[in-house]
């Protein structure tokens, strides 16, 4: 099976393994080493920032004990192992990592299998063990971009799964849980290296969007070379690891208003409140500045979480242009006290004859 016409890019695959990954099957004794042509396909889609995890049947310890001896465990973000249907594991899955299941791939021997998982989860595209090797080479395992962070990308998500397991056994509430990560927020101008990851963000990023555009590298170059824009990318860290590049705002300068025409916070972050402290630093940057700070929100299907977020940050409606809302904080108002969970360092600031209204 093929990627239907305008599915996304594959995020993650997940692999049955008995006679998928390698040729036999562990439950029943055999003690059988992985295919060459799957160790090749896990490595090269890693490589792209294509994620793996395994919904196979069996005994969790044993399968367990077999992926370290051939040291493949480390290859996969997550790992379901049971008896229950194929399609529950792999909606696990995606709610483990966070991705929809558009953006799931499934490879499995057994026909029975893939078909159950095709007719519970139709959005789920599932692939012949014989096409393993193959993979690679299909439209939809090739990102448009391959940036340096997607090299890294199962290292962030595994980082994820062990913060999950953390908050899991955290017994002192969600804020002492988030107080306890020691979040750190570093907000930079954008730079030439970062422009495929910044691109790669407005095409991703959908839930935590507030105008839903998309920027090619080619204008976030020019925008982020013009006097009268900038272009912020966020990257944030904890005590677990660091979260990569998560975030983008794109400004323009207008007169005295500091205009936010994009905004977007990946959904990995969500639950830290990253979009909330971006925010209140970006108002606080246009204040400082002397100008006033407004904000651009085209409502979605999908993002009205952003416009709460906004809304609490300080941003209040003012009018409607078309489809689009048109908000801006009122510097006389007092405003709302800012997530105190992150601290959040400020890479270097504009010029003063650059960023001072005119």
């Amino acid at each position: 099976m093929t990627a239907a016409a305008g599915a996304p890019t594959v995020k993650c695959l997940v692999w049955d393994l008995d006679d998928t990954l390698w040729d036999g099957v562990v439950l029943e004794g055999d003690d059988p080493a992985p295919f060459p042509s799957a160790l090749k396909t896990l490595a090269e889609l890693d490589c792209r920032g294509i994620l793996h995890a395994a919904a196979s049947r069996g005994e969790r310890s044993v399968t367990q004990r077999h992926l370290t001896k051939y040291q493949l465990a480390d290859w996969y973000c997550a790992i379901e192992v049971g008896w229950g249907a194929k399609s529950a594991a792999v909606r696990r899955i995606a709610k483990a990592l966070n991705i929809g299941l558009d953006t799931i791939a499934f490879v499995d021997n057994d026909p029975l299998e893939r078909a159950e998982v095709a007719s519970v989860l139709p959005m789920v595209r599932c692939y012949p063990a014989t096409e393993v090797g193959q993979l690679p080479q299909y439209h939809e395992f090739r990102p448009e971009h391959i940036t340096a962070e997607a090299a890294g990308r199962r290292r962030l998500y595994q980082a994820e799964w062990q913060r999950q397991e953390a908050e899991g056994e955290f017994t002192e509430g969600r804020q002492a849980f988030l107080d306890s990560l020691d979040l750190v927020m570093e907000v930079r101008p954008a730079t030439e290296e970062d422009l495929s990851r910044a691109s790669e963000l407005t095409v991703r990023t959908h839930q935590l969007n507030s105008t839903g555009l998309t920027y090619g590298i080619d204008e976030l170059r020019r925008l982020s070379s013009s006097p009268d824009h900038q272009v912020l990318l966020a990257k944030l860290r904890d005590r677990f690891g660091d979260y990569g590049i998560i975030g983008l705002a794109v400004t323009a300068l207008v007169g005295r208003d500091s205009v936010l025409r994009l905004m977007l916070m990946s959904c990995r972050v969500a639950s830290r409140g990253a979009g909330s402290v971006l925010l209140h630093h970006l108002i606080q940057q246009a204040l400082a500045a002397g100008r006033r700070p407004v904000a651009h929100f085209v409502p979605t299907e999908t993002n009205r979480n952003m416009l709460v977020t906004m809304r609490f940050a300080g941003y209040g409606a003012t009018v409607t242009d078309e489809d689009r809302l048109v908000l801006a904080v009122d510097p006389e108002r007092p405003l709302p006290k800012a997530p105190g969970h992150t601290r959040v360092i400020a890479g270097p600031a504009r010029t003063a004859q650059e960023a001072s209204p005119r």
